[in-house]
């Protein structure tokens, strides 16, 4: 089996951003502890992206404000999400890591993991927020459908908040399923069940808002009853995953109650599906997640499951887990007639 390519620059620890809970320690234990796995994996040092390929996701404008902002010594976008003097280039090259990473997944399979920062999936078009600056696993996608001419990619966000950016940005869009499951009334306060898109892009959002406390009985559900009949009728030529460690039992910035293993299923049941599909990837994305040792265990667990070791899931589902699952499956089966 080939190494999975773990994507990952100096910048990244760069991007200062004081004592907050998105750190450069993040990356600094996760980088150790990944060194030390014993795993096969390819280290790649990524270039920086085009910023042709940020603005087929966000204003130029605003790219340019970032630059401007950064090389003009730094400071805040909003309460939390901060610019330091190095945060524009770690931003650009935790950009160029999905853009990399895509072409290696078409041209030779090869599966990897994204050890960037800052992160992304709340970036929106014209505004940072949520610790994001560009919109990673958006830029990625828009490359994959734009420069390598696909036309279905699946995008799977298990990070405890949603992805509010990465969702505005294929709304309208029928290339790309973006399926999020999330705390129900977090942070940022979108991702609700009745969000499913607009116009030629409806029924192609797709998320799962779950009650505090919902844990591996949910991972379950939501994966084997709803992501897997959707991808076999959409059949994705690329995966790619918005991977958050805040849904961890125990995360301060959380509420959701996953286990390690979670984490491992869930890489091991999308390998599965790609296999099975034919697609390239998975490609995982690194969000949140803080506490860097439980981040970091879970990151190793994550690329066990990359390579195709599925754990023991316990698949006991509360009321209120089955409830949740069953409210989405409800509200986007009319748009996929046959596949439920």
């Amino acid at each position: 089996m080939e190494p999975i390519a773990i994507y990952y620059h100096p910048l990244f620890i760069e991007h200062e951003t004081g004592d907050h809970p998105e750190s450069k320690q993040r990356l600094v234990v996760a980088k150790e502890v990944l060194e030390q796995s014993g795993l096969d994996l390819e280290w790649i040092t990524p270039d920086p992206a085009p910023v042709a390929a940020i603005a087929r996701v966000h204003e130029q404008a605003y790219i340019d404000s970032i630059r401007e902002l950064a090389y003009g010594d730094g400071g805040w976008l909003d309460w939390d999400t901060a610019v330091s003097p190095k945060s524009y280039e770690a931003a650009v090259h935790a950009a160029g890591a999905g853009l990399m990473a895509v072409d290696r997944a078409l041209s030779t399979g090869q599966r990897a993991f994204l050890l960037v920062r800052p992160p992304g999936h709340h970036a929106c078009r014209a505004r940072g927020m949520g610790f994001c600056l560009f919109d990673n696993i958006a830029v990625a996608a828009a490359y994959a459908l734009q420069e390598r001419g696909l036309q279905r990619v699946l995008i799977v966000d298990w990070d405890v908040h949603h992805g509010n950016g990465t969702q505005a940005a294929f709304y309208d869009d029928p290339r790309v399923i973006y399926l999020s499951t999330h705390l129900a009334g977090h942070f940022p306060g979108t991702g609700k069940v009745r969000e499913v898109g607009v116009g030629d892009g409806e029924g192609f959002t797709v998320n799962v808002p779950l009650q505090v406390g919902a844990g591996d009985g949910a991972v379950g559900l939501v994966f084997e009853t709803l992501l897997g009949p959707l991808a076999r009728a959409f059949r994705p030529q690329l995966v790619l995953v918005s991977a958050g460690y805040d849904p961890q039992k125990g995360d301060p910035l959380g509420g959701l109650c996953f286990s390690q293993d979670a984490f491992q299923w869930m890489a091991a049941y999308l390998v599965g599906l790609c296999e099975e599909l034919g697609a390239a990837g998975p490609i995982v994305f690194l969000e949140g997640g803080y506490i860097p040792e439980m981040m970091a265990a879970s990151i190793v667990a994550t690329l066990k499951g990359m390579q195709g070791e599925a754990p023991e899931l316990d698949r006991t589902a509360s009321v209120d887990e089955e409830a949740d699952v069953r409210e989405t499956v409800e509200e986007i089966k009319p748009y996929w007639k046959g596949a439920f």
